[in-house]
């Protein structure tokens, strides 16, 4: 054991300093920001914890005085390692299995598919937890004056509470500048800051934990071998082949500090900061050769030759450079007072405007804290996980939930956020191709519903749900949208391989179907549901209404890529020659988007999925100003389907009643949402006490898609224009927001209204061309000058609208018109750099 010096006079006196300003105000004052999730008692589960994160490293802070657990994450800290999943055998029966459901025989086609086409080797892997770094503070149990927040102005973790009367704070944060995961430890009186730290990770797995001298404790392992259950019994596991090494440094400001084999001890310090790194071995998806001992000692090494102010100032600002682009007023009322918990249990009953922004600032948060810049994309869970076997692997489900983490990235002007995911769909084209070519003689790439970190692309989980080789055409909608936003032709080049490569496997997997010669998909299903004559577990179909519109979108959108890259004018022709043999959309005989390629669909199924209506949201083939048959027909899906479901759905439905231009029912969704689960006398989905979405269990992607449906609620710019507050609620009447993006470079700087109407609209033009505007309300110039009205197609290139065929429609089918309220439409032709300033006539 070894004594340590005491600092100078000067940082007793700014400890002391800070613990009275933040540690000795009382709970109003400390929680006077619209920005903070705050509580006046400690998690008492995951679910309560609070996530940080800096894109790599992610943490749940607990906040218990006497036992804090910090749970612990690394972005590549997966099972397994690289290896391939593709099943051979699929090409061998390919026309087979599409016989025999052009026979009727789904039973038959499913079992064929479970035998032949279902992966043999791996199921994929699960993304796994570093573990728990656990800080022991004798007699700190009983304690008074308790508060804990979650700052997401500043991306901050703070705890306060009062023992023997000294008031203790802590402080911790994911380093963005320093990747490294900061803790700050202080107390009102000097010398009363002792505690013991120790780290561990959930059995089975088996790790070291040790000590380096007296200030430095290691634990070091490596992710699981793994095997599925589902994969035959003579199958051998992955080896895992991720290693770990995450390191704990203690530097105290007084005090004695010394080690035990597996603890570091400290005792009577009057501060403390602990920098904690982690490091992995892994490269990328191919390559796992890097040094993980050697790149945690060099984070932690650079980030100890900062001093804690420094460590968090560099933090704050590259965090806020993206947060603070947007902000959003809904109003305030007293419900701002309660604790983060109670107003989410309230606010289905309460009027809470604030908890509404909160939530949707709350998703833009988390998507920084995933996702970064050279790091992973956001998985099932974003980048938090406690286990070793989390739910589905918490891997990345892409028939809908990995597509859903990132609807928010470009609207809400947090662009670089969407780069892992157009890294990941860069990779699975490279992996997809020999998954294509080796399972169905297919030329391009394929994935299927589910990937990993190892870029697998073969079928997964069964037929039920593994049937669908669909994912790869899903994410490239991202690579197309992501140039929408920013018309960066070079960046259109580099993507271009991928979306081409993903319409040659449309082109090549495409096949006629008996009834009427459309050029459809099978074998497939519409992602996770079937319909209710169907035996159990029996998904699998063909000529799904998903795959319809995905194959539209997939086609179109390449030709113009390749148009305005001057590429591949074969593959353009190819392609329109196609587009007019597609199957169309089809409205039944219930007034509904048809599901499936017949008419079967079942009023009474309320399916979580509603994958048919992905041509309302988030492609735009419906629309209430253009198809709006088609619009009243999703809408009667919506309606059917119902409103209370999983986390997510629910989510993905305030989206689809946004586009709908029901603003009422998004908000209804919204409190459905927003309704507290995971205490006693509750279920289904929600909202747990920490705002995570909950499916149950906890999905990010409901976070996400509750920021991406307000936003569509109050701007919109798929449909040709640009809309401003298109489906607002009506207790929502007064607000303002600024930052929004919308598609061919504009940015909507500030936008105001009032009473329902827009006061003022600040829209700067990045790009220049045709700025088209919708508003319910007249408006004119600052000035007062006259808008111009517009007229036919809008010239911008990037607000042409999809010329899907005309839908066929049951005869049994009564539709009763879809009611819109009257809008203005202006043009105003811009320059790049141009900003428009208009205001209500």
């Amino acid at each position: 054991m070894k004594r340590l010096s005491q600092h100078g006079k000067f940082c007793l006196i700014s400890v002391c300093m800070f613990t009275l300003l933040i540690g000795g105000c009382n709970t109003a004052e400390r929680q006077n920001s619209n920005l903070k999730l705050w509580y006046d008692a400690p998690a008492a589960d995951w679910n309560e914890a609070l996530p940080i994160g800096n894109g790599r490293l992610g943490a749940m802070v607990f906040g218990r005085p006497d036992k804090e657990n910090i749970q612990l994450n690394e972005g590549t800290l997966w099972a397994g390692g690289p290896h391939r999943n593709d099943n051979p055998e699929a090409k061998g029966i390919l026309q087979e299995i599409r016989q025999l459901l052009f026979d009727g025989k789904y039973k038959e086609a499913h079992n064929l598919a479970n035998a032949k086409i279902i992966s043999k080797t791996s199921h994929g892997m699960n993304y796994e937890t570093v573990g728990n770094l656990r800080l022991n503070f004798n007699n700190h149990d009983d304690y008074s004056n308790y508060y804990r927040e979650l700052d997401i102005e500043d991306a901050v973790n703070r705890t306060s509470y009062t023992v023997d009367g000294v008031q203790y704070q802590r402080e911790v944060f994911t380093s963005f500048a320093d990747q490294v995961i900061v803790i700050r430890l202080t107390a009102s009186e000097k010398g009363k800051i002792s505690f013991f730290a120790g780290m561990d990770r959930p059995a089975p797995s088996v790790v070291e934990v040790k000590t380096e001298g007296n200030d430095i404790l290691t634990m070091t392992g490596k992710g699981a071998d793994l095997k599925s259950k589902r994969t035959p019994e003579n199958a051998k596991p992955i080896e895992g082949r991720v290693k770990f090494e995450s390191r704990l440094k203690i530097v105290p400001e007084g005090g004695w500090l010394s080690a035990t084999d597996s603890t570091l001890v400290l005792d009577g310090a009057n501060s403390a900061t602990l920098y904690l790194s982690i490091a992995t071995n892994f490269v990328n998806y191919k390559d796992v050769s890097a040094n993980e001992h050697q790149r945690a000692k060099e984070y932690l090494a650079k980030a100890e030759k900062k001093d804690y102010g420094q460590l968090k100032s560099g933090h704050s600002s590259l965090y806020q450079k993206y947060f603070n682009r947007v902000s959003l007023n809904l109003g305030v009322t007293d419900s701002i007072k309660n604790p983060t918990n109670v107003r989410i249990k309230q606010f289905a009953v309460g009027n809470d405007p604030a908890l509404a922004a909160l939530y949707y600032q709350y998703g833009r948060y988390l998507l920084i804290c995933s996702s970064q810049p050279g790091g992973q994309a956001g998985n099932l869970q974003g980048i938090w996980c406690n286990e070793l076997t989390p739910p589905w692997k918490s891997a990345y489900t892409v028939n809908i939930n990995t597509e859903m983490n990132y609807w928010p990235a470009e609207p809400t002007n947090l662009s670089e956020t969407h780069e892992p995911l157009i890294e990941l769909v860069k990779e699975l084209s490279v992996a997809g191709q020999k998954t294509a070519r080796d399972m169905y003689g297919a030329e391009g790439w394929v994935c299927h519903h589910n990937t990993d970190l190892w870029r697998i692309c073969g079928p997964v989980d069964g037929a039920t749900w593994g049937m669908w080789p669909s994912g790869g055409m899903w994410l490239s909608q991202h690579l197309w949208e992501k140039y929408l936003y920013n018309g960066d032709l070079e960046y259109l080049r580099e993507v271009y391989p991928a979306m081409k490569g993903s319409a040659e496997f449309c082109l090549s997997f495409l096949t006629p179907e008996p009834e009427n010669g459309w050029l459809i998909f099978a074998p497939s299903t519409s992602p996770e549901n079937r319909p209710a004559h169907m035996p159990k577990m029996v998904n699998i179909a063909y000529a799904t209404t998903m795959d319809n519109q995905l194959i539209f979108d997939m086609l179109t959108k390449t030709a113009e890529a390749a148009k305005l890259l001057n590429e591949d004018a074969e593959l353009v022709k190819e392609i329109e020659a196609t587009l007019p043999k597609l199957a169309p959309n089809q409205i039944g005989q219930h007034g509904q988007i048809q599901e499936w390629i017949h008419d079967w669909d079942d009023p009474e199924d309320k399916h979580r999925h509603i994958s048919h209506l992905y041509g309302m949201h988030p492609s735009n083939h419906f629309s209430p100003y253009r198809t709006p048959e088609l619009a009243e027909a999703a809408k009667n899906v919506l309606i059917y389907r119902g409103d209370p479901s999983t986390g997510w759905s629910m989510n993905w439905k305030i989206n689809q009643w946004a586009r709908l231009l029901d603003g009422n029912h998004a908000y209804k969704m919204m409190t459905d949402q927003i309704k507290l689960v995971g205490v006693p006398g509750t279920r289904g989905g929600g909202t747990y006490g920490n705002m995570l979405d909950a499916h149950p269990p906890f999905q990010i992607d409901g976070n996400f898609g509750f920021t991406s449906g307000l936003t569509e609620m109050m701007m919109q710019s798929h449909d040709g224009a640009i809309h401003l507050i298109p489906a607002l609620p009506d207790v929502w009447l007064t607000g303002s927001v600024t930052g929004l993006r919308a598609r061919g470079g504009f940015e909507i700087e500030s936008l105001e209204w009032n009473n329902g109407e827009i006061v003022k609209a600040v829209i700067k033009s990045n790009l220049g061309g045709n700025c088209r505007i919708r508003s319910y309300s007249e408006l004119t110039t600052e000035g007062g000058k006259a808008l111009t009205i517009a007229k036919g197609k809008n010239k911008n290139q990037f607000y042409q609208v999809p010329d899907i065929q005309e839908p066929i429609i049951s005869k049994k089918a009564e539709l009763k018109g879809f009611d819109l309220k009257d809008t203005y439409l202006y043009d105003i032709e811009t320059e790049a750099g141009q900003t428009i300033i208009m205001v209500k006539k």
